[in-house]
C-alpha cells in the first residue's frame, strides 16, 4: 500500500501562519504540534503545545500584518518551510518587521507548525524617529 505524497497549499499556510499572528491562545492549541521549537531575540527552546498557547494570551496583539513570502520548501513529503519578511503594528502602535522563518509538519488533522524563529529587522525601529 503506497501512501499519496501530502502537497502544502502555499495559501492554506499562509492562512494558519497569519493566525499566529493575530490569534488567541485556543488558536495556537489547534495549530501548533504537541512541542514546537522557537527562536526569538533573547528565547530559543523547545516549548510544549499548551506553553506555547499561553504567550498568546492576548487577542489582537498585531493588527496591519503584512507578509512577503520569500521562500516555501518541502523537504519530505509531511514538511514544509516557510521564510518570508513580516511587518505588523503592535498593539501599543510601535512599529516592527522580522525575516521569519515557520516549520510545518503535516499530522492526521492537518497542518501544526512545529518551528518558529523570527529575527528583527533594525530598519522598522528607526521609522518611528
Amino acid at each position: 500500500m503506497t501512501t499519496k505524497p501530502i502537497t502544502a497549499n502555499k495559501q492554506e499556510l499562509l492562512k494558519l501562519e497569519k493566525g499566529f499572528w493575530t490569534g488567541d491562545s485556543a488558536y495556537y492549541e489547534a495549530n501548533a504540534d504537541m512541542e514546537c521549537l522557537v527562536a526569538f531575540p533573547g528565547m530559543a527552546k523547545a516549548m510544549t503545545n499548551a506553553e506555547l498557547a499561553k504567550t498568546a494570551s492576548k487577542p489582537n496583539r498585531w493588527r496591519d500584518l503584512d507578509i512577503k513570502l520569500k521562500g516555501m520548501v518541502e523537504p519530505g513529503s509531511d514538511i514544509v518551510m516557510l521564510t518570508y519578511e513580516a511587518r505588523a503594528t503592535r498593539e501599543n502602535g510601535e512599529p516592527y518587521a522580522a525575516l521569519v522563518s515557520t516549520g510545518y509538519v503535516h499530522r492526521a488533522d492537518g497542518w501544526k507548525m512545529m518551528f518558529h524563529s523570527q529575527t528583527p529587522i533594525e530598519a522598522a525601529r528607526q521609522t518611528q524617529g
